[in-house]
């Protein structure tokens, strides 16, 4: 063992000691510093899980909201949706072929066969078919249909109101649309020309009721034909059996 004077073994021993306590410290600063950083990246990903998470609710909460109103809307809101595109793209056709100064309506036959044209003609005739006088309700609707077909759209105006309201212009169960929209005043001319047309033809116009030579005639005069008639259409299908045994002479 060797000898190591006391004046040698004092002066080594603190810086010694100073050396160990600053590595020590130096190395607790770097944990605490990687410590850090590992929490400040955790930190991050979750924010951006927060922020994720209200994203997605977010885009689950609009995608509730549009099923709810599709679902508030009528059956038929797609198809009136896609007939209004329709007449829109027909118009726009139309004034492309007035400006080069082409016939639309014989432009468009030409794309039409033989056996579409005759399938349109036919469901023509099954649309709107005029079955004669049953009760004022069919009757207005008939009215309805046939005033509505007459209507040409003003396009301009429609894109207009369309750029002014939105997807409030095709309104919902739950849509307000009180006062904003205000008819103008040749649209209500128009209107008022219409219902005087219309009070003109009916005074002047009698319809001949559809007669079949076929029918059992069980009346006396005109008078009480109708009256059967109308006692038939609201009390036929409870007598149709005494009816039926009378003519066969079964009846008790």
């Amino acid at each position: 063992m060797a000898f190591v004077p006391r004046s040698i073994k004092s002066k080594a021993g603190p810086s010694t000691a100073g050396a160990s306590t600053s590595g020590a410290s130096a190395a607790a600063k770097a944990a605490a510093k990687a410590a850090a950083e590992k929490k400040q990246d955790r930190m991050k990903r979750l924010r951006e899980l927060h922020l994720r998470r209200n994203e997605a609710r977010k885009l689950n909460h609009a995608e509730v909201v549009e099923e709810d109103k599709r679902n508030k809307l009528p059956a038929n809101h797609e198809a009136k949706k896609r007939r209004a595109e329709w007449i829109l793209q027909d118009e726009e056709k139309r004034k492309e072929a007035e400006a080069k100064g082409e016939d639309y309506d014989r432009m468009k036959l030409l794309d039409v066969s033989a056996e579409e044209a005759e399938r349109w003609e036919q469901k023509k005739k099954k649309k709107n078919p005029d079955q004669g006088f049953s009760d004022y309700e069919q009757a207005s609707f008939r009215q309805y249909q046939r005033l509505t077909k007459q209507m040409k759209p003003d396009m301009e105006e429609y894109n207009r109101q369309k750029e002014k309201m939105g997807d409030d212009l095709y309104p919902e169960l739950n849509s307000i649309a009180q006062g904003e929209y205000k008819d103008s005043e040749e649209g209500i001319n128009r209107m008022v020309a219409d219902l005087d047309k219309q009070i003109e033809k009916r005074a002047k116009y009698s319809r001949r009721r559809t007669f079949n030579e076929d029918n059992d005639i069980d009346y006396i005069n005109e008078r009480n034909m109708r009256f059967n008639q109308k006692a038939e259409r609201f009390y036929g299908k409870y007598t149709a059996e005494i009816k039926q045994n009378l003519e066969r002479g079964t009846a008790v």
